[in-house]
């Protein structure tokens, strides 16, 4: 069963494996997640699971949030994510999952939304090279020309050009689960992951 878990990124260190090699890692509070809704074939149309996370207060959901979260036996949660993947008979709704569902050394995906840069030029935002900053050249930063004459008449879409940058949802595969702590439910992962601190995190094998 290839069902997710979410959590929290709390921020990166490096630690030293044997042979004294410095290894970036990123460090995730993951979980413990509720199974709040168990969907099938025969009532939905599809198969999945609903998990909720993070305990929240009552007054920050809506009365249908509660409704629906009380009859799986749950407290209210702040955050609910389905993943698509086939109902397995030990799972049932308001069943608890928590980092225990990974191993070291196992492969995981990680989804989350990157740092949001703002509106950004075109120098940062694609890589674009400056104009010559001597003898007289007034194109500094700028993007220079964007488009042809008459034929076609037209910017074609997809040009690259200044405008947001980051905060969009990107997901980072094959990174490798270096050290658990099931007392404190932390998951060492090699390497980066997206978001800043804090930021919610879609786990999955």
């Amino acid at each position: 069963m290839n069902i997710g878990i979410l959590g929290t990124k709390l921020g990166m260190t490096q630690i030293f494996d044997d042979s004294g090699l410095a290894i970036p890692v990123t460090i995730i509070k993951v979980g413990p997640c509720t199974v709040t809704q168990i969907k099938t074939l025969e009532t939905d149309g599809y198969n999945s699971i609903q998990v909720g996370y993070l305990e929240t207060r009552p007054k920050l959901l809506t009365k249908p949030e509660l409704g629906h979260l009380r009859k799986a036996g749950s407290p209210p949660l702040k955050y609910l994510k389905e993943y698509r993947t086939e109902p397995s008979p030990g799972t049932v709704v308001g069943s608890v999952l928590s980092v225990d569902l990974f191993n070291v050394g196992d492969k995981i995906s990680v989804t989350g939304k990157t740092i949001g840069k703002g509106f950004s030029g075109t120098i940062k935002r694609h890589n674009f090279t400056r104009g010559p900053m001597t003898h007289g050249s007034k194109n500094h930063r700028e993007p220079g020309s964007i488009g042809m004459g008459t034929t076609p008449g037209r910017v074609y879409p997809g040009k690259r050009m200044a405008g947001r940058l980051g905060g969009k949802q990107t997901t980072i595969k094959n990174l490798q689960v270096i050290l658990i702590n099931v007392e404190n439910n932390l998951l060492v992962v090699k390497g980066a992951i997206p978001g800043k601190l804090g930021n919610l995190l879609s786990i999955k094998k």
